[in-house]
């Protein structure tokens, strides 16, 4: 398929509703809109949003699941020439308060409460510390579709606060001509949006991504994907996160294919969905993957539709998403600092490729492995920093001393993750530099001896940590899962290890654990530096 013409997410989604004016661009339970559509309802709501004296280079937060007016929602701030800041839905006050202030957000769109989270209560207390002084307006909207607006939602409201029903009454009395000439003053290199990381060990840091690369990138990404605009996207991964919003949807909307949203994610629910809709891109980490297979009505549903998409994991972790019926996945790499995904492989790989690499650099990316002390040049097959130049984030918002850490005298952006490229130039990763061991004076890679681990029939999935040790510094230690009604012994595992790796590679000790009790962040990825948690509190850890 063609790349578009446009480089700009307003543009874009003009031209794509010329192109494909009556095919189906998004789905949302019972609401169903073509692209034609998609584009008039961004509009009404970009009207809405001009009306509140919204305008270019003004920060506009979104704070709800997967429904329709998370991507009306987002588009319309294109529309304008503003930046559209995903909150997490699972955030804490405090985590809300931080974001909100750091990004200067001038209004929030958000839903009354998601999950069991109750975001007026959390907004009132945010805005009553006086923190929040660029906080001009909150338009608001019920968790419920079914509720009607006129009700609870409409009670108590506090200044500058308005529910969705009345942003789109304000937008009537704004000229379509106003918001169309915001939205060719945007330019390919001005800031879209505005993410933000976990945050797991610091404050999270804001990541400013441009309109350009987030139309060219995706477009690639569905190029090796095989996407076309008959395809249907299954997006349960959360809007707010980058392969959501920076992957997966603009995936689709560059191909003209259609987005089918879950409001979160339910193993049940997604399973009905996919088969009713007749989903054929799948996008999913390996915990969504692995509810989808032991969900006990899996074998219910028809799940042949579907063909393409994304995941990550673990070699067995892709295989798993390839024998839940994702025949074509594709293996990815990537951050949200590199427009999510830098590295895909090809849907029409073989699978064996595909469990193993993730994949040769996208057009336009160009991907170095440096030695991870000196900084020098690794040949093919030797591991090393993985380093990025292409589209990469331009800078970290107010942090202009980590903006320039990141990048090396030659501009490339230091990922801190750990990989090799072979000599076909496909990329394998092979963990974060921070999660390397360095055991007896020897640097080790955890993801070596974790492959290695995995290749024993009884191991469903191997993590291997490094713990202290006095005399080594650090010894390995190799957290388990075995495979259902496996029961594999120490003893097999060291007999194994010392078979197919050398001594200083050998997991010291062994522990045990099952999925449910790994630690994982609100977004399913494993938080690795917390897997010393499963481990025993007193003396040695348990084999």
């Amino acid at each position: 398929m063609s790349m578009p013409e446009t480089r700009t997410i307003p543009l874009l989604m003009q031209e794509q509703a010329k192109r494909f004016a009556t095919h189906e661009a998004l789905v949302d339970g019972a609401r169903r809109y073509t692209y034609a559509q998609l584009l008039n309802e961004a509009n009404n709501v970009a009207r809405g949003l001009a009306a509140l004296g919204l305008g270019r280079g003004d920060r506009v937060a979104i704070l709800m699941g997967n429904r329709a007016e998370w991507l009306l929602t987002f588009l319309a701030i294109q529309q304008i020439g503003a930046v559209s800041v995903g909150l997490n839905t699972w955030s804490t006050a405090r985590e809300l308060e931080y974001t909100l202030s750091h990004a200067e957000v001038s209004c929030l769109v958000t839903t009354d409460r998601l999950r069991r989270q109750d975001f007026r209560s959390t907004m009132a207390g945010i805005r009553s510390s006086g923190v929040m002084t660029s906080l001009r307006n909150i338009v608001w909207l019920h968790a419920d579709l079914t509720s009607p607006v006129k009700d609870d939602i409409n009670s108590a409201l506090g200044p500058g606060e308005i529910t969705w029903n009345e942003l789109l009454q304000r937008g009537e009395g704004i000229a379509q001509a106003q918001v169309d000439a915001a939205a060719r003053s945007v330019q390919p290199d001005d800031d879209a949006m505005l993410l933000y990381t976990s945050g797991s060990t610091a404050a999270p840091k804001g990541i400013l991504l441009q309109h350009g690369h987030w139309v060219s990138n995706a477009f690639h990404i569905g190029e090796r994907q095989r996407v076309t605009q008959h395809d249907r996207l299954w997006l349960a991964v959360s809007l707010f996160w980058s392969f959501g919003i920076v992957n997966a949807a603009p995936n689709l909307l560059t191909h003209g294919g259609c987005v089918v949203l879950q409001e979160s994610f339910d193993a049940g629910e997604a399973l009905a969905l996919i088969e009713r809709e007749r989903c054929s891109i799948f996008y999913g980490t390996p915990n969504i993957v692995q509810a989808l297979w032991e969900h006990p009505k899996r074998a219910q549903h028809d799940l042949s539709s579907l063909r393409s998409g994304a995941t990550i994991g673990t070699p067995e972790q892709v295989q798993r998403a390839v024998e839940l019926g994702v025949r074509e996945i594709c293996n990815i790499y990537g951050l949200s600092e590199t427009y999510g995904n830098c590295a895909v492989t090809d849907a029409h790989d073989p699978v064996a490729v595909r469990l193993q690499s993730v994949g040769r650099p996208l057009p336009g990316v160009t991907l170095r492995i440096c030695h991870i002390d000196s900084g020098e040049l690794q040949p093919a097959g030797e591991v090393g920093e993985i380093r990025v130049k292409g589209p990469v984030v331009r800078e970290y918002l107010k942090d202009p001393a980590k903006t320039a850490e990141s990048f090396d005298e030659n501009g490339f952006f230091r990922t801190g993750d750990l990989g090799l490229l072979d000599a076909d130039g496909r990329l394998y990763f092979k963990g974060r530099i921070k999660e390397m061991v360095k055991s007896g004076g020897i640097n080790i890679a955890p993801a070596e001896v974790e492959e290695v681990l995995m290749r024993h029939p009884a191991v469903r999935t191997a993590y291997v940590i490094g713990v202290p040790h006095p005399a080594l510094d650090e010894a390995l230690v190799a957290i388990i899962i075995a495979e259902a009604g496996a029961t594999p012994g120490r003893d097999e595992l060291l007999a194994f290890c010392k078979n197919e790796m050398a001594a200083y590679k050998v997991p010291h000790q062994f522990h045990f654990t099952t999925e449910n009790e790994l630690p994982l962040t609100t977004t399913g990825k494993l938080q690795k530096a917390r897997l010393h948690t499963l481990m025993p509190t007193s003396g040695e850890p348990k084999t």
